[in-house]
């Protein structure tokens, strides 16, 4: 898949222009993110596409010296699964981080 990147996203999108996944995130304070969504078409689920996402997430912030919270419970999640090799981007207080799965009429 070939992924894109843009202001607080990152998303691929077939050759209509669909979206076939994204991971969004916001700027909570200086050097740490959110990881608000990550979403997958139903056509992709099960194939590993989320943590595709995930690994490029990590990818990111490694790049641009971020830590993480992840109020997205699939995010949240699979960073605390990953704890050990992602230390570097996981910020103080992600076990106590109140999580939320955001649904939109889009996805």
């Amino acid at each position: 898949m070939n992924y894109q990147y843009e202001t607080n996203k990152i998303y691929a999108d077939d050759d209509k222009g669909e979206l076939m996944a994204e991971a969004a995130f916001n700027n909570v304070s200086d050097g740490v993110i959110d990881i608000t969504h990550i979403y997958v078409s139903s056509v992709l689920r099960g194939q590993g596409v989320a943590g595709q996402l995930m690994e490029l997430m990590v990818e990111y912030m490694r790049k641009n010296k971020l830590k993480s919270k992840a109020s997205c419970s699939y995010a949240n999640s699979w960073l605390q699964k990953n704890k050990e090799a992602y230390a570097d981007v996981i910020a103080d207080g992600i076990d106590d981080q109140p999580i939320a799965c955001k649904i939109d009429g889009k996805h």
